[in-house]
């Protein structure tokens, strides 16, 4: 009899970490999988499944607009649960730090049925940084019994928080597997990222600097340091800037406040995965308060300067492919003119070597999972 993995997720982080994962498990015999999408975040996930071929098999399409952390927990943890009463599965799979990932879970264990949790072991050691997923994260720890840590890093994290070391396994992180998966197909059809063409052409001469923020502890005054200090970077006429736009009110007020139209700021909507996997392979620099983002740019040796004070992923750090900035404006400016204007200092930082994968994570995972219902 094939044994059940009902896969659950709800943003676009979490699709394209997991895509990988859902194919290679789909490859496995006796395993039935199942997928399950809370559209926590409905227009940014609907791009990563569409370029993924993943079409789900039950969507609750729980988003709401301005939708609170609270509201969108208790609707979750409903909705999730009678999703397992109906499905049954003998195991469930969840990625990450979302409320999703959280309360898929707990619903989970409310029914004991076992969890599998893709990226597990990050931890800053401050619950407000990353907020609030550094909390989602220490949920998961103690009702997973299998965590899949993408780093040596991560796995010590959980063996000092008590996980026993036989349920830690060192993969890799999936979304190495995701952007190698996702760079071959652009370079077979350039059509799937066609839409940076224009903007490719216009800053042919230039240095190119991609820009992404979104970060809920950044919004207010951080995000607004953040903008001075775009504006400050595009008064050079050396560079450009891609700035992927995220459709949050908070990031989108302020940037149309404050940084007008600027002739070399390209404000973009957010782009699908194939467009950002091209927008990457552009970029001079990244600048970034993303997670996932830590992990992408240093495989294609792209300096990151990320504007947290904290983050879950130190081996970037450690390795020396990435760097906290924070959102003070005049360190954010400093640290880019330097990486601009320092040849040594640039080459440092792309040349590191990148300690979050080869590209063979999501087979690993797969295979421990099949492993895990052997008699």
């Amino acid at each position: 009899m094939a044994h059940k993995i009902l896969v659950i997720f709800g943003t676009r982080p979490e699709a394209i970490k997991l895509f990988p994962v859902i194919r290679a498990l789909r490859e496995v015999t006796g395993l039935t999988v199942r997928t399950c999408v809370s559209a926590q975040h409905r227009d940014l996930l609907d791009q990563v499944l569409q370029i993924a071929d993943v079409t789900p098999d039950i969507d609750l399409d729980l988003m709401e607009p301005g939708q609170s952390l609270d509201r969108l927990t208790a609707r979750l943890l409903i909705a999730l649960g009678e999703t397992m009463d109906r499905e049954r599965p003998d195991r469930v799979m969840v990625q990450g730090d979302t409320a999703t990932a959280m309360v898929g879970a707990l619903a989970a264990y409310y029914r004991r049925i076992p969890v599998s949790h893709v990226e597990a072991g990050l931890r800053s050691g401050d619950i407000y940084h990353p907020f609030p997923e550094e909390v989602n994260r220490r949920i998961v720890a103690p009702i997973a019994d299998q965590h899949f840590a993408p780093t040596q890093t991560a796995a010590d994290a959980l063996v000092r928080e008590q996980v026993p070391v036989s349920q830690v396994h060192v993969t890799g992180n999936t979304v190495i597997d995701a952007l190698i998966a996702t760079k071959a197909a652009v370079a077979g059809q350039p059509a799937l990222a066609g839409g940076l063409d224009a903007i490719a052409e216009r800053f042919a001469k230039k240095r190119m600097l991609l820009v992404t923020t979104h970060r809920r502890e950044n919004f207010g005054g951080g995000m607004e340091n953040i903008a001075r200090a775009i504006a400050r970077i595009a008064a050079r006429d050396d560079i450009a800037l891609l700035f992927p736009v995220h459709p949050n009110p908070n990031v989108v007020s302020v940037m149309d406040r404050m940084l007008g139209a600027l002739s070399n700021v390209a404000r973009v909507d957010p782009l699908d995965y194939p467009h950002f996997v091209r927008a990457l392979g552009m970029a001079h620099i990244v600048l970034t308060d993303s997670g996932g983002v830590q992990e992408e740019a240093p495989a294609l040796g792209k300096p990151v300067l990320v504007m947290r004070d904290t983050t879950e992923r130190p081996e970037g750090i450690a390795a020396g492919t990435a760097r906290l900035v924070g959102t003070d404006k005049d360190r954010i400016v400093s640290e880019i003119f330097t990486l601009l204007d320092d040849n040594a200092a640039y080459q440092a930082m792309a040349r590191a070597h990148n300690p979050f994968g080869d590209g063979h994570a999501s087979a690993r995972i797969a295979r421990i999972v099949a492993n895990g219902f052997a008699p």
